[in-house]
């Protein structure tokens, strides 16, 4: 060896050198251990400011740049890149692009609209949904989005409260709007996605568009005042009463069309959306981010859990998006050979259960389940970008910073904040529950509601902890452990959630009671074991003298309410317990459930097989349990 040494000598590394070393290596260690998620939150952060940085910059060149500015420019730029695959046809930036034109140039001739004005749309997921929305875009009107699952009453509700010009119905919910057109104010215009109409003054549209110019309309019409300046509503159950217009500005169109980007989704990207476009998340996350990252979207009518990963596979779907609900669909079909033979790298999404979540990973192979958290009207957003499961994301200093949220204790009797003797809010401690409220100001606003101040100036809390500062109340309690990951624990006020919907209990009694024969109708959610959130259930006084008429309870609900806010279980009491402060007593019903071994209560069941209620035995509550009864 001493040979070898002679003829090639190592070098002499200098004293410090060793003594660097091992203090980077310790540093490390010390990172690992005390700061184990330092660099992910670094890296988040750093996505966060340049969203910030670029909004700023647009601003300092005085400039103001949408998501549809950045839509049209991708037509120009990637014209035959395909945008949307829906049923197997491929329409690209192009396409999508001139067919909001003929959109917007049926509308600029023929429906009188102005800039600011709103159009209602009450459309299912396809891509005429998108052609409307950004023709309407294109001329600078606020787009409010229906739920078509809304029906009657409350779709009546929702219409009359965005005020619109215009309501714009597809093809396929002419029954719904065949249910409202009676009470339809007369300065609505009715459009139809048809070639012929059977209504009265009801316009059609789709000959329009076939037979309108692809020209694009002036680029004036659709330029946005401000960022903050409305562009879409979309409506929301919040916390109490019939559904909200929570007014959407054009700054949160583009902090939400981020959201893909942020959690590491990119221009190659093919994302599937099959939750429906009237909501937030398919909407502003989904085709906004798209847009964002100029990637492709496989659009799906309605989520199928057998067709699911087929069409995966089928259209080389890289992201997809989730709620809690889908991925235990996902999980409780038959386990089919290949299932992990896909290319899905990302799902995004929210309200996945922590055993759901370990076997939706354990059974269909390495996806990142990127969780997050944030109300459609919110002014705060948490991401899990670490993967942590059954987390929504985590806080630092640093995020608290940018964006200022804290967890005050709850009295859940009184239903309010606790304030101690001086009137503040306390703060919760490390691991306990605690509402979550977000500070309003100019870097984050709360845009409110539309057409209803009260509903708006009730979602805000004033004088939390100090004089004169102001919160959004998200309605949600919160956990934040000891790492500072944040947890979702529960809802409060009158709503539950269900099928990956937000239910206002309120709305379902004022639905119940209108029957002659109920007395008062008490609504609430109650959990059922391997079931996302909780199902609905009413506790019923009768009026004197009266029986429960099931078949009128069956017919009045599913006529009324959507499928979603039916209640599932019935039980008729004697006597409703009240509160201090003379408001219905949830919490002992909510605990007692619907076992009709504990409860000598007469108790029924929504069977949607015999499309009746039936008397809840041992034996149906069995059948429940064990999931050979479907809810």
């Amino acid at each position: 060896m001493s040979g070898w040494d002679d003829l090639y000598p190592l070098p002499m590394l200098p004293s410090w050198v060793p003594g660097a070393a091992a203090g980077i290596i310790s540093l490390h260690l010390m990172q690992k251990l005390l700061f184990p998620y330092f660099w992910a939150d670094l890296r988040y952060l750093m996505k966060v400011l340049m969203c910030g940085l670029r909004l700023e910059m647009y601003r300092l060149q005085g400039k103001i740049v949408t998501v549809l500015d950045k839509f049209v420019k991708l037509a120009e730029k990637q014209p035959h890149k395909p945008f949307l695959i829906y049923e197997g046809k491929v329409h690209t930036y192009r396409d999508v692009d001139r067919r909001s034109n003929r959109v917007a140039q049926v509308f600029l001739h023929h429906g009188a609209l102005k800039k600011g004005d709103t159009v209602a749309l009450l459309m299912g997921n396809e891509p005429d949904f998108i052609h409307v929305w950004f023709g309407l875009a294109k001329l600078g009107c606020v787009v409010a989005f229906l739920n078509f699952n809304v029906r009657s009453r409350s779709l009546l509700h929702c219409v009359m409260s965005c005020e619109p010009k215009i309501l714009v119905v597809g093809a396929d919910l002419l029954g719904t709007l065949e249910e409202i057109l009676p009470n339809l104010q007369k300065d609505i215009s009715v459009w139809i996605m048809t070639k012929d109409s059977a209504f009265p003054s009801v316009h059609t549209l789709l000959d329009k568009i076939e037979a309108a110019s692809e020209d694009p309309v002036p680029v004036n019409q659709r330029s946005a005042d401000n960022l903050k300046s409305s562009a879409l509503y979309i409506f929301t159950s919040g916390t109490t009463g019939l559904p909200k217009a929570a007014v959407i500005s054009h700054m949160q169109v583009l902090k939400g069309a981020a959201g893909l980007w942020a959690f590491g989704a990119a221009a190659e990207d093919i994302i599937y959306v099959t939750l429906p476009l009237y909501h937030s998340a398919a909407s502003l996350l989904g085709i906004g981010g798209c847009i964002e990252l100029g990637a492709t979207c496989v659009l799906k009518k309605k989520f199928s859990a057998s067709q699911f990963w087929s069409d995966c596979k089928k259209y080389n779907v890289t992201v997809i998006q989730y709620i809690g609900e889908l991925c235990r669909y996902l999980c409780s079909q038959p386990v089919k050979e290949g299932e992990k033979n896909h290319k899905v790298r990302l799902a995004v999404g929210n309200g996945v259960r922590n055993d759901v979540w370990r076997e939706f990973l354990d059974r269909f192979g390495t996806v990142k389940i990127c969780e997050f958290y944030g109300a459609t009207e919110g002014n705060i957003c948490f991401m899990n970008h670490t993967g942590k499961i059954g987390s929504v994301g985590r806080t630092s200093f640093f995020y608290k910073l940018f964006f200022p949220f804290d967890l005050i204790k709850y009295d859940f009797q009184k239903d309010e904040p606790i304030r101690n003797k001086h009137g503040w809010c306390e703060k919760v401690k490390k691991g306990e529950a605690g509402l979550l409220i977000s500070k309003v100001n100019a870097k984050n606003p709360f845009f409110g509601y539309a057409g209803n101040k009260k509903h708006t100036e009730k979602k805000l809390l004033s004088g939390v902890f100090k004089k004169g500062d102001l919160y959004f109340n998200t309605g949600d309690l919160m956990v934040q452990d000891h790492e500072n990951f944040l947890y979702f624990w529960d809802r409060i006020g009158d709503t539950f959630r269900w099928k990956g919907e937000n239910v206002a209990t309120t709305e379902v009694s004022d639905v119940i009671v209108m029957l002659d024969f109920i007395q008062e109708a008490n609504v609430y959610g109650v959990s059922v074991p391997d079931h996302e959130g909780k199902a609905g259930m009413a506790s019923l006084i009768l009026k004197q003298n009266t029986s429960l008429d099931l078949e009128q309870m069956y017919k009045q609900v599913v006529t009324y309410l959507p499928s979603y806010a039916c209640p599932l279980f019935l039980r008729v009491q004697e006597k409703m317990e009240s509160t201090g402060t003379f408001k219905q007593q949830k919490f002992q019903l909510v605990d007692e459930g619907f076992n009709p071994s504990t409860i000598t209560d007469p108790l029924y069941f929504l069977d949607k097989s015999k499309k009746a209620y039936v008397l809840l035995t041992k034996e149906v509550y069995e059948k429940i349990l064990s999931g050979k009864m479907k809810l």
